[in-house]
């Protein structure tokens, strides 16, 4: 009697360790338990993918879902729904929501509410602040934890580490990677009253929170992480600058672009798209996007973030500054790169490792990031050769609007599979949310916890 299997994904090109190989997959208790020809051997279900590529799931490791407090501009649903339709099969989700995640119960609260809601799988930073550094090494480790998250500049949210001193007790009294939003609050601060002149548009955003400003949190943070022997990530790194800088320090600082800093341009952005483009750090101009694409090249970028943070399209709509930062991209963030891949910037292989491995690599994650004996079955099928134009009405958040609404692309997701789960298939949801805590190596034991 031939073994069966659960799943069989037949006739794909499979993007495994060895690269692109013709090959079946079986799947097993929602591992990945074959590789190879299966050819008549028996599975409860079966996808064809014949013209498709399989990749190992797509890891966003920047999300914002604005679940507790702010669940009129996205919850957790909706979040996780719109990265599933985007073929995204996990996700990490940031501490600034209301109230900030800081303590124990506030995790707690968020794994909670994401029980039976998210269609992905899931985890959440906790913040690190003033308020709760001696808790930090054991917050960091609570299962489903993704680390620690610190703002050295001020973005959405109460959460600010604006000074050397707070930002140096946080590195002393954790110990995981943590991941960094670096723009100098001090100079930011110097530089504001140039947004309050006469008639200033959106287009100032890059000068008030300027390039410099982005130099010079990086180069604070790397300095007191490397007195502390501490690991960092830099997250939606967005200047020339600091891919030069960071590339002398990869031993302890991995760095993190978004595909919007990697698409848009100043000042066209913001003659477009106004305060749609608005975003922290902000979109800058050729020059730096040409040092972004470098990074991603020369090898310094480790990870592609969607730093998917929606407002409603009422609050974009108020006149610059009060119009808040942010814009959606979790469900944009895979059809957006493909189509980087398929205009020659970026091979497929660099983007599985920018969106799967290397997260996968740099958090320490159980199970996840490569096509795999042992591994989570989470495979994210993609259509390299579908023309489709991306709009508005394709975009699940709440907030409704995509800042690439109307741009047509080459490559598509077209079915999410997590834990051997098809979720999603052919711009469908074709069943239940899915989604659990994604694990982690550097977890503490149950009882501990």
């Amino acid at each position: 009697m031939s073994e069966s299997y659960d799943l069989i994904l037949r006739g794909g090109i499979v993007v495994t360790p060895n690269g692109r190989e013709e090959i079946d997959v079986g799947v097993r208790a929602g591992r990945i338990v074959a590789l190879g020809s299966l050819a008549g051997v028996a599975a409860k279900e079966t996808l064809f993918a014949s013209g498709l590529h399989v990749l190992p799931g797509v890891i966003d490791t920047q999300v914002h879902f604005r679940e507790p407090g702010l669940e009129y501009k996205e919850d957790l649903e909706s979040g996780t729904r719109g990265a599933v339709l985007g073929g995204v099969t996990g996700v990490f989700e940031m501490p600034n929501t209301k109230p900030s995640t800081l303590t124990t119960e506030d995790f707690e609260e968020k794994m909670r509410r994401a029980k039976g809601r998210a269609w992905c799988d899931y985890a959440f930073y906790i913040g690190g602040a003033a308020e709760n550094v001696m808790e930090l090494a054991r917050l960091e480790r609570l299962p489903g934890c993704s680390g620690v998250k610190v703002f050295m500049g001020a973005s959405t949210g109460t959460l600010l580490v604006p000074d050397d001193a707070t930002l140096d007790a946080i590195l002393k009294n954790s110990y995981r990677r943590m991941a960094v939003h670096c723009e100098d609050e001090d100079r930011m601060n110097a530089r504001k009253p140039m947004t309050r002149l006469p008639g200033v548009t959106a287009h100032v955003h890059p000068e008030w929170r300027d390039a410099q400003s982005a130099l010079l949190a990086t180069q604070r943070l790397v300095k007191l992480a490397r007195n502390r022997g501490r690991r960092v990530h830099v997250l939606h790194v967005t200047t020339a600058d600091e891919m030069v800088f960071l590339r002398d320090h990869k031993d302890i600082a991995s760095v993190e672009t978004t595909p919007q800093h990697l698409t848009l341009a100043a000042p066209e952005c913001y003659d477009r798209l106004g305060t749609l483009a608005q975003m922290n750090p902000p979109i800058r101009d050729a020059h730096h996007r040409d040092g972004l694409w470098h990074g991603v090249r020369e090898g310094i970028v480790d990870v592609i973030g969607s730093d998917h943070a929606p407002h409603t399209l009422e609050e974009k709509a108020k006149p610059y500054p009060d119009s808040p930062s942010g814009m959606t991209g979790v469900q944009t963030l895979v059809p957006i790169m493909l189509d980087h891949v398929n205009a020659g910037r970026l091979t497929l292989e660099r983007f599985v490792d920018l969106t799967s491995a290397g997260a996968a690599r740099l958090f320490n994650i159980a199970g996840k990031g490569r096509i795999a004996l042992g591994y989570d079955a989470d495979f994210t099928l993609v259509d390299l050769k579908t023309r489709r134009r991306i709009e508005n009405k394709w975009i699940a958040s709440k907030a409704g609007w995509t800042p690439y609404d109307g741009m047509t692309v080459i490559g598509w997701p077209t079915a999410t599979i997590i834990r051997g789960h098809i979720v999603m298939r052919d711009d469908q949801l074709v069943a239940t949310p899915q989604g659990a805590p994604i694990r982690f190596q550097e977890t503490m034991p149950k009882e501990e916890a």
